[in-house]
């Protein structure tokens, strides 16, 4: 019984996990030449290459963390690309004003996020995964 609790909770916070970056993953895409014209306006470099990599990190990746498929590593790159992501778009202590407060809270989110990635690598995906059923990694 707890097992199944346990497994069940699991998957709603990957569920969880993934859906933010599902939602703008694919608005990344949708809109890909935007997505380039915003990487280049914020300064960073190989702005198609950087859209391609977010694009990626946000739709297959955040994808098989949902599933539960390849969970550990996926969840283990999504933290990295939180934390890439946090710390490019989100520096607060360089805003001011109304700005910074909108900039930190978004930083401070952006850790949480972080936080529930980590334990998902430490946990694994659970029972109710893809993972499992391949025996690719155990509950």
């Amino acid at each position: 019984m707890i097992n199944d609790i346990n497994g069940a909770v699991i998957f709603a916070a990957r569920l969880f996990l993934a859906t933010l970056f599902l939602i703008f993953g694919w608005r990344k895409l949708r809109d890909y030449s935007g997505t380039v014209r915003q990487m280049a306006q914020d300064g960073l470099p190989m702005p198609v290459l950087t859209a391609a990599v977010a694009t990626f990190m946000e739709l297959p990746v955040a994808f098989a963390v949902a599933v539960g498929v390849f969970t550990r590593p996926s969840a283990i790159l999504l933290a990295f690309y939180t934390l890439g992501t946090s710390l490019i778009e989100h520096r607060y202590w360089t805003t001011t004003g109304a700005d910074r407060f909108s900039s930190m809270e978004s930083f401070c989110k952006n850790l949480s996020i972080m936080g529930g990635f980590l334990l998902l690598y430490i946990t694994g995906a659970g029972k109710y995964s893809i993972d499992v059923l391949c025996r690719i990694a155990a509950p």
